[in-house]
This record gives structure tokens, C-alpha cells and sequence, in this order.
């Protein structure tokens, strides 16, 4: 039997009042989880699209020094290889010249090896001399817009970050959708609603197909 007009609407105020209360929930909370990374992105979207009229000047930063033979005497025969370097040695890297070398791969020869490391913002490598034990060691930093533009792009920055970038993503999209249904909520109240959301979506279209070939 169905309830009397008077009834079911106040089923739907109750049904309505639940649904507006999760979804203002939720978009609180994905608004504060992405509102810094947010801001970031957003920003370092415009210096990338115009990271050629940002001038920068490279700075080269350049170490050397000599490893122990004692430290190079016991390694592994590695020629051809991709290995890491040995504890001992990235120890004395990181106490010596204060290089942190981590358990990325190294290019092994028969007299070299060879350390690249690439970072945000700029490069670095290191190469170890094994008949020597001479050590040179070459960082670039080509400035903070420049590393900001590769955290954006998650260039060279790692596993950790990686999995921030698609927790972030999710936030944003949580974020997005209860937005998209918080308007249809009151959209009814905002006759402005649908057209602003139609501008927003037809103009980003518009312009591929008008003007990105």
C-alpha cells in the first residue's frame, strides 16, 4: 500500500538529508587530502606549459676523491652487469664525499664503474676507477621550477612518490564526484548549474578539435 503524499515526502527529505550528509562528508575530506597537491599541480601545470620562458641556470656541482683499495679489492667480478654498489662502500660514499649512492644499479666493467642517478630537478653520476680507486662525482640542479615540473611529471622520483601521484588521483576524483552529485543536489535552487557544467565540459573539447591537430 503506499503511503500518503505527506509521508512519502518526508521520506525523500530523510533520503535526501542522508545522501547530501555523506557526500559533504566525503568532499570535505577529499578536499582536505588534495587541497596542497592540488594547488601544486595546478601551479606547476602553468610553468610547464611554459617551462621555455622560465630561464634557468644549471648548477654543476663536482667531487672528488679516492676509495680505499681495501674497499675495491674484495668486490665482485661484475663485467657487463647491473649491480648495486656493496654496503661497505656506499658507506664510505655517503661519509667521505656525502653521497648517497642507494641500492640502484650500477654499470660494471673491467676497469669502471659507473653510477647514474638521475633526480627531479636535475642528474647526477659517479663513476669509481677500479685500477685507481679514483672517484668523480657530478650533480646538476637546474632549479626549484624545474623540480617542482618533475615531481608534477614523477619523473626520476621514485616508487614512494609514484604511490602518492595515485592516492592523490583517487582524491581528486572523490573529490570531483561528489561534487558533480552535491550540483545535482542544489541544482534545482541554481538554474546556472548544468549550463556552467556543460561550458566546462564543451570548451576543452572545442579547442582539441579546433585547434590541436
Amino acid at each position: 500500500m503506499r503511503a500518503p503524499d505527506g509521508k512519502q515526502k518526508g521520506m525523500d527529505r530523510t533520503q535526501r538529508a542522508f545522501w547530501l550528509r555523506q557526500l559533504l562528508q566525503w568532499h570535505w575530506m577529499s578536499a582536505a587530502l588534495s587541497l596542497a597537491g592540488m594547488l601544486v599541480f595546478a601551479i606547476t601545470g602553468v610553468t610547464l606549459n611554459h617551462a621555455g620562458d622560465i630561464p634557468a641556470t644549471p648548477k654543476v656541482t663536482t667531487l672528488e676523491g679516492a676509495a680505499p683499495m681495501s674497499l675495491l679489492e674484495g668486490l665482485p667480478a661484475a663485467d657487463g652487469e647491473d649491480l648495486p654498489l656493496p654496503d661497505d662502500l656506499r658507506a664510505w660514499l655517503e661519509k667521505e664525499m656525502s653521497v648517497k649512492a642507494g641500492a640502484r644499479p650500477a654499470e660494471w666493467s673491467s676497469d669502471e664503474i659507473y653510477l647514474a642517478m638521475p633526480r627531479p630537478g636535475g642528474d647526477a653520476w659517479l663513476s669509481i676507477d677500479l685500477g685507481t680507486g679514483d672517484v668523480l662525482y657530478e650533480e646538476t640542479f637546474r632549479g626549484w621550477v624545474s623540480y617542482f615540473n618533475d615531481l608534477h611529471k614523477g619523473r626520476d622520483t621514485g616508487a614512494v612518490w609514484r604511490w602518492f601521484i595515485d592516492i592523490f588521483a583517487v582524491a581528486c576524483v572523490v573529490f570531483c564526484v561528489t561534487g558533480l552529485f552535491l550540483l545535482h543536489f542544489h541544482a534545482f535552487r541554481r538554474p546556472a548549474t548544468w549550463p556552467m557544467v556543460g561550458i566546462g565540459l564543451v570548451a576543452p573539447l572545442l579547442l582539441i578539435l579546433l585547434f590541436i591537430h
